[in-house]
C-alpha cells in the first residue's frame, strides 16, 4: 500500500488493541480556557510537517505564492516567512500539528486532511481553511488478500457477511489509523474487529499472518497489487489531500490570527486558480472594437474567463494617429491553447504571444465567505 504520502516505509511494528467492536466515542476535550502557552505567547505560529515529500511540497507552494520560509539552520524547528513578519513557522510531525493546534500552541497549520480527521477526531476548534490545496493526493483504504478466503471478496458488503469473523475469531486490522478505522468498521456493520496498531510498511501483514487485511494510505496501488493485495468496493474510508487547518479560538481571539489567515487564504486561491491557465494576447483587424469582440466571441475557446478584453492598438498613418489594429487578450487553460491559437488564426489574428499565469485574484476569495460564515462573523 502506499507507503504513506507523509513519510517514509519502515519495518512494520504492531500493537494489539481490541475493538471487539467496543467502539470508543470520539475523545472529547475541554477547550473552555486558553492554554497558558495560547495566552502568553504573542507571535502568531503556523505548523509544517518536518519531513518527507508532504513537508517539501508545502514549501514549494508557499515559494510558488512568494511566501518562501527563511530557515537560518536546518536543524531548527522554528523558521520565519519575512513577508508575513508575525508570523513563526514550526516544523512538526503532521499529528503533532493537529494536537497542538487543539492545544492552542499553534493558531494554523498545513497537513493531510487524514491526519486531520485521525487526530482532529471530529473537534469544532479545528476548521478547513482550504480544503483542497491540489497536493498530497491518496486515500484511506482498507486492503485484503486476492487469494483465499478473500478470492471472491470484491466489497466491504461481502467482508462483513462473511461467517469466519466471530468474538473468539474476528477480523483482524493492520493500521495507524485507530480511530477512523473502528468508526469505519461500525458504520459498515462489522461487528467483530481486531485492530493491529503498526507504523511502517503494512502490506507484509497479511501475508506474515499478523493480520487479515489491512487500512492504509493508498496514491497509485502499485505496491499493494505487488504485494498481492487489492481494495475493494466500498473500502475507501477517507480521499485526501493537504489542507490549511486553524483554530477557531485562534481565529475568534488571538489578535491578527483573522488577518493573516485572510492573505495566506487569498494568495493560496489566486495561485491555484492560475495553475494551468495561460494569457494569450493577439492583434486582429477590424472596424471596430465590437466587430473584433464579435468574431472572437463565435469561437468557442475564445471567450476567456469572462469573456475578452478588446483595446485599440494605435499607429500613425498620414500625420494622424489611428486605431489600425485591435489587441485581444484571453485566458486560456493549458488543454485548450493550441486550439485557441488556431482559432485566432482563422479570424484573422496574429502576432500571438502566450505567457503563463502566477495568481487570478478574485473581487472576493469565495473561501474567505464560507471561513466567516463558519465562525458566525
Amino acid at each position: 500500500m502506499a507507503v504513506s504520502m507523509w513519510g517514509m516505509a519502515t519495518q512494520p511494528r504492531f500493537s494489539t488493541m481490541s475493538f471487539h467492536i467496543s467502539f470508543r466515542s470520539p475523545i472529547s476535550r475541554c477547550y473552555a480556557s486558553l492554554s497558558p502557552s495560547h495566552s502568553e505567547r504573542h507571535g502568531i505560529r503556523i505548523g509544517l510537517p518536518s519531513k518527507g515529500r508532504m513537508s517539501a511540497d508545502t514549501l514549494e507552494l508557499l515559494k510558488d505564492c512568494q511566501l518562501s520560509v527563511k530557515q537560518v539552520n536546518p536543524r531548527q524547528y522554528v523558521a520565519e516567512i519575512p513577508q508575513l513578519p508575525n508570523l513563526e513557522v514550526w516544523f512538526q510531525r503532521p499529528k503533532d500539528i493537529v494536537r497542538k493546534l487543539l492545544s492552542g500552541d499553534l493558531d494554523l497549520g498545513i497537513v493531510g486532511l487524514d491526519t486531520v480527521s485521525e487526530y482532529g477526531r471530529g473537534a469544532e476548534d479545528l476548521i478547513l481553511v482550504h480544503e483542497a490545496l491540489e497536493y498530497g493526493d491518496c486515500h484511506l483504504s482498507i486492503a485484503i488478500p486476492q487469494y483465499g478466503i478473500f478470492e471472491n471478496i470484491n466489497s466491504v458488503k461481502e467482508l462483513a457477511q462473511m461467517p469466519q469473523w466471530t468474538e473468539e475469531r474476528p477480523l483482524r486490522v493492520a493500521t495507524g489509523f485507530t480511530y477512523l478505522g473502528p468508526k469505519f468498521m461500525k458504520e459498515n456493520g462489522i461487528k467483530h474487529v481486531l485492530f493491529s496498531s503498526a507504523d511502517g510498511a503494512l502490506e507484509a501483514a497479511p501475508a506474515m499472518g499478523i493480520a487479515d487485511a489491512i487500512l492504509d494510505l493508498v496514491s497509485s496501488g502499485t505496491t499493494l497489487r505487488e504485494n498481492n493485495l487489492k481494495e475493494i468496493e466500498g473500502g475507501t474510508v477517507l480521499e485526501s489531500q493537504a489542507v490549511l487547518v486553524a483554530s477557531r479560538k485562534s481565529l475568534m481571539q488571538r489578535k491578527g490570527v483573522l488577518e493573516i489567515t485572510h492573505e495566506i487564504l487569498e494568495r493560496f486561491e489566486a495561485h491555484l486558480r492560475a495553475i494551468g491557465q495561460f494569457t494569450v494576447t493577439a492583434n486582429m483587424r477590424g472596424s471596430s472594437a465590437e466587430d473584433v469582440a464579435e468574431r472572437v466571441l463565435s469561437q468557442p475557446s475564445l471567450s476567456g474567463l469572462q469573456g475578452p478584453t478588446i483595446s485599440p492598438v494605435f499607429c500613425k498613418r498620414n500625420g494622424k494617429v489611428l486605431p489600425d489594429y485591435y489587441a485581444i487578450v484571453i485566458c486560456v487553460p493549458k488543454k485548450e491553447l493550441y486550439k485557441s491559437v488556431q482559432q485566432l488564426r482563422a479570424i484573422g489574428g496574429s502576432g500571438v504571444l502566450i505567457s503563463q499565469l502566477t495568481y487570478i485574484f478574485e473581487e472576493e476569495t469565495p473561501r474567505w465567505r464560507q471561513l466567516l460564515s463558519k465562525l458566525g462573523m
